[in-house]
């Protein structure tokens, strides 16, 4: 048996000693604010029986078989990037295996050697990977601030071969929302490329859960979009969507695509079944009353100031400190209401939060719980 070398031990030791050590635990039971099924179609039965369908009608085989380059391409994977073009009104799409592959499988390829890539200094954690695999320079600018990006545009310009920025529509530990429409006049102004992550707002803003880029109309000013299932459409995988050359150059030159057993046929039905749900308007309704709700309840009990302004699934009451979060958290599971805190690393230090997910399904009464304890703990 080999121990962990010491170096490693005093790694996860130092985790101990700030109360930031990350463990594994099975899902509670209690009401839900802390997963990313927001419109609950994770749970949803319509959903399943909907997959269960799509597979016994016209695909029998359960693995993939192998990459998509070799054996592991059947006409499902094919017919459902070209659903998800259409709806997300794009060129053309091609699946990965999950966001995380996805963001790394881009970037990674996309981005050559004297390219510049200006990020969000809030970005996934994803597209930093894949920034690490590639041979760009990076530059980070300050969060959703449009005179830091345009500073850094002209300092790296002149030297770049090609400009790249990459953005969050709706970022995934604070919940506000990007100004894409000012950040793509800015690309349109000095001829850069924006990528734009999607992950949160897919399924809860735009047109049946379009996406942000969709409800601006800014269909055909982006380079490239990551649309990922495991939020809202409550199932697993993701989509990069751009024009058909992009899509070309990445079964090409994408490792994470390319290297890799292809995403299950049992994943792709369950993902076309989740976007046919996407047509009950009365889910993105009911998840965008819950969120002004929970705005207007914040407001009356006073407690603003202690919240990231958003619109989007995700709210944030911000409680610096590892040991302050994690005991309200505590306290809030202890009455059957689940939520996580986000503590540092994961945030920088100094800026732990408690992470609140709003779904279609939480009652207006599940809100005042939640809320009331909050106000009664800090």
């Amino acid at each position: 048996m080999y121990h962990l070398p010491n170096s490693l031990k005093d790694k996860l030791q130092t985790r101990i000693e700030n109360n930031s050590l990350r463990t594994l635990h099975v899902n509670n039971v209690g009401l839900d604010f802390y997963s990313n099924d927001y419109l609950g179609l994770a749970q949803s039965k319509s959903v399943a029986e909907k997959a269960k369908m799509c597979l016994e009608n016209s695909h029998d085989v359960n693995g993939s078989t192998g990459s998509r380059l070799i054996s592991g391409t059947h006409s499902l994977h094919i017919e459902v990037e070209s659903e998800l073009a259409r709806f997300h009104k794009a060129e053309s799409g091609l699946l990965f295996n999950s966001g995380y592959d996805a963001n790394v499988g881009l970037f990674s390829s996309v981005l050559q050697k004297n390219d510049v890539l200006l990020f969000d200094e809030l970005i996934h954690a994803s597209v930093r990977d894949g920034i690490r695999l590639s041979a760009a320079n990076s530059y980070k600018f300050k969060h959703n601030d449009i005179y830091d990006l345009e500073t850094k545009i002209l300092r790296f310009k002149q030297n770049a071969r090609q400009v790249y920025i990459s953005i969050e529509t709706v970022y995934s530990m604070d919940g506000d929302t990007a100004p894409l429409q000012d950040i793509v006049n800015l690309c349109e102004k000095h001829g850069v490329y924006l990528i734009v992550d999607e992950a949160h707002s897919g399924g809860v803003f735009g047109e049946n859960g379009s996406g942000l880029v969709c409800a601006l109309g800014l269909e055909t000013k982006i380079f490239a979009r990551v649309h990922t299932f495991g939020k809202a459409l409550g199932c697993h995988g993701a989509v990069v969507l751009g024009s058909e050359d992009l899509r070309n150059y990445l079964i090409n030159f994408s490792r994470a695509f390319i290297y890799t057993t292809a995403i299950p046929l049992h994943a792709v039905a369950t993902i076309r079944a989740a976007y046919e749900s996407l047509q009950e308007k009365e889910l993105l309704q009911n998840l965008h009353f819950r969120i002004s709700y929970f705005n207007k309840v914040v407001q009356k009990l006073g407690l603003s100031e202690k919240f990231i302004k958003s619109n989007s699934a995700i709210h944030c009451c911000m409680l610096p400190g590892n040991d302050r979060v994690k005991n309200l958290a505590q306290k809030i599971q202890n009455q059957g209401v689940l939520v996580k805190p986000i503590l540092s690393p994961t945030v920088a230090n100094g800026q732990e939060r408690l992470r609140i997910c709003l779904h279609a399904f939480n009652t207006k009464q599940e809100i005042d719980l939640l809320l009331k304890i909050i106000s009664e703990n800090i």
